[in-house]
């Protein structure tokens, strides 16, 4: 089998972290408004850890976004501050769940059924849509980005579609990925393909 030797050479690095807990992050609440919760204390305690493998990895980053989520720009700011830069807030938001926005998971599998999370809800997004978005996005990000490594704070919505679109799931095993609050996977972004180096770190 003939390759390119561009298939190797590394477009973009990206180190996804998801945002730390909030209230409804910890009571299982499906979320998808901007400005609220924020982290609480267990949160702040799992970026501050976050941080603290950053320092020790040495690892030099060339730009830090965020999703707007008030839980995204809160950990964003404590990560920007560890490396003396600022981050950029971009338009990647979650999913909009539509009627489903704050009930628990527990109650939207009981009321629709445990395939619920991949249809779409009244008034709210399309799973395949938001998908779609997201890749778009950041594919966006990669072309601004060429040769870089940078950091992405984000939701776990936002990182499980990531890593689906590299690993080709399908929307039904795109839920099996399980992301954490306050852990890290990194994605490395080829000619034509990616990789995924590690996914849902954390120091739990």
């Amino acid at each position: 089998m003939c390759y390119n030797k561009n298939m190797f050479k590394r477009i973009c690095k990206i180190t996804f972290i998801s945002h730390g807990a909030t209230v409804y992050s910890q009571e299982g609440i499906i979320n998808d408004k901007l400005n609220y919760p924020k982290l609480n204390e267990f949160g702040e305690e799992e970026t501050e850890k976050v941080c603290e493998y950053l320092k020790k990895r040495e690892v030099a980053y060339d730009k830090i976004y965020s999703s707007p989520n008030t839980c995204c720009t809160q950990t964003a700011q404590i990560i920007a501050k560890l490396f003396k830069q600022k981050y950029t807030t971009i338009d990647l938001t979650s999913r909009n769940h539509g009627v489903w926005q704050g009930k628990s998971y527990l109650e939207v599998f009981k009321e629709y059924n445990s395939k619920a999370l991949t249809e779409t809800p009244e008034n709210g997004e399309a799973l395949k849509d938001f998908n779609k978005r997201v890749s778009k996005f950041i594919n966006t990000l990669i072309k601004e980005n060429k040769g870089n490594r940078i950091i992405v704070v984000t939701t776990p919505e936002v990182i499980q579609a990531a890593l689906a679109k590299t690993l080709e799931l399908t929307p039904e095993n795109q839920h099996k990925l399980l992301i954490k609050t306050g852990s890290l996977t990194q994605i490395s972004y080829f000619e034509g393909w990616s990789s995924v180096i590690y996914s849902n770190f954390n120091f739990s």
